[in-house]
C-alpha cells in the first residue's frame, strides 16, 4: 500500500440479526469496487453466539451463494484489521447475532487527498452522522 497515493479508509461492522446474512447487499459493494468507488482492504465476519461465544466466519463458511458472491474478497487482508479490532467489534455484536466487518479505501478521494496532501494539509478530524440523528434533525425541522 502506498499510503501518500491512498483516499481517506474508513471501516464499517454491520450487525446481522439472528445470523441471517440475506446477501442483498453483496452486488451493491461488488459494484462499488469494480466501479472504483471503494476498494476493500480488509473483510471480515463474526458470530457470536448465544452464550456470548465469539467465532470467526470464514467466507467458505457462508452460504454457499453468499461464499461465491464474497469469493473475490478471500485473502483480503492489509493488516489494518487485527485481533484487537476484532475483538472490538465482537463487544458490540449482540449474542445471537453476526457482523461483517469491512475495511475499505475511498478511491474516489484519492486525488483529492492527495492534492491535499501536497499542500501540507492533514485531516485532523473525521466523522460520521448516523441515520437516527439525520431522522431527528429533520423531524426536529418540521
Amino acid at each position: 500500500m502506498d499510503v501518500e497515493t491512498m483516499g481517506p479508509v474508513d471501516y464499517l461492522v454491520i450487525e446481522f440479526p439472528g445470523n441471517r446474512m440475506t446477501g442483498e447487499g453483496i452486488p451493491l459493494l461488488l459494484d462499488l469496487v469494480e466501479r472504483g468507488v471503494i476498494r476493500v482492504l480488509d473483510l471480515a465476519f463474526l458470530r457470536r453466539d448465544a452464550d456470548g461465544t465469539i467465532s470467526a466466519l470464514k467466507i467458505e463458511d457462508l452460504d454457499a451463494e453468499g461464499a461465491a458472491e464474497f469469493a473475490v474478497f478471500e485473502g483480503a487482508s492489509s493488516g489494518l484489521l487485527g485481533d484487537d479490532e476484532l475483538r472490538e467489534a465482537a463487544d458490540v455484536i449482540e449474542p445471537g447475532n453476526a457482523a461483517g466487518i469491512i475495511v475499505y479505501e475511498n478511491t474516489w478521494a484519492a486525488p483529492l487527498a492527495m492534492a491535499w496532501r501536497r499542500g501540507g494539509a492533514q485531516m485532523v478530524a473525521s466523522g460520521r452522522i448516523p441515520v437516527q440523528a439525520l431522522l431527528a434533525a429533520a423531524e426536529a425541522a418540521a
